[in-house]
């Protein structure tokens, strides 16, 4: 049995992040922050009266919801046809658990129902990156991206990909990219992720260049956040960051301030 790791919500560019097939009960929108719009179930799952009893998808949606994903799983095992949305649903909760092997199987099997879904072929992607077989996932990002090339997810997600490569400057375009299409792509917590095993310079570039993003998009925190880690990877130096044109925006905010004068310190 897969051992059950917990999720990655933490503010991190070397993530990829997976396209929900239902909404999700996250720990903010438990403390009652939204988190945007949710993802609108199909009408199929549209609440049932009183007197019905759920279907085996509906609870599994509510199990997967909770976080009880081998259930979520054993639930969604039962319904009685397996569509291309239940697999992909399945591949979800596997990935959840790390566990790669079934979460492939799972997504592969609905690509065979349905072969244009680009949220499955993201979702499969973010598999191959999380094993770092970056050739591979790169081929199902831009496989998605012709049949929805408006998705901002998966452009951010082809932008780590490449940055994975050490190709920073096809990287940073696809970020750009992203960021022209959702303003609020670097910033968004609401999916779940999955962490990119990369050497800690390898994630340094990519925080650095999510800073980028997120101080172009004059999202302060988020840029001062990514920076913070940058840094601390290794990645740049305070006086690399001091002179970048792309945090001219920040260089009298005092938090950016103090930030260059405590790796002034520690350098």
């Amino acid at each position: 049995m897969c051992e059950l790791k917990p999720i990655r919500w933490m503010l991190s560019a070397a993530l990829f992040t997976i396209s929900l097939a239902i909404p999700r009960i996250l720990p903010a929108q438990a403390n009652g922050q939204s988190q945007g719009p949710a993802p609108t179930p199909p009408a199929a799952q549209a609440a049932a009266p009183a007197h019905a009893q759920p279907t085996a998808e509906q609870i599994g949606d509510s199990f997967t919801a909770r976080q009880h994903y081998q259930a979520a799983i054993a639930a969604y095992s039962k319904t009685p046809q397996m569509t291309a949305a239940i697999w992909n649903k399945m591949g979800i909760d596997y990935q959840m658990m790390f566990n790669s092997k079934d979460a492939t199987r799972c997504y592969k099997e609905s690509l065979q129902i349905d072969p244009h879904s680009s949220q499955v072929l993201n979702n499969l992607a973010t598999v191959y990156a999380s094993l770092k077989e970056y050739s591979q996932a790169e081929r199902l990002y831009r496989k998605a991206l012709k049949l929805d090339p408006g998705s901002a997810l998966i452009l951010k997600n082809l932008g780590t990909n490449l940055l994975a490569e050490h190709r920073y400057n096809k990287g940073w375009e696809a970020y750009q990219q992203a960021l022209a299409i959702d303003p609020q792509i670097f910033a968004d917590r609401s999916s779940p992720s999955v962490e990119d095993p990369s050497s800690v310079q390898e994630r340094g570039a990519m925080n650095y260049y999510m800073a980028a993003s997120c101080a172009r998009a004059g999202q302060t925190a988020c840029a001062l956040q990514y920076l913070r880690m940058a840094l601390d990877e290794g990645f740049t130096t305070r006086k690399k960051v001091a002179n970048d044109s792309e945090f001219v925006s920040l260089r009298d905010n005092p938090a950016f301030k103090q930030l260059l004068a405590e790796q002034q310190r520690t350098q």
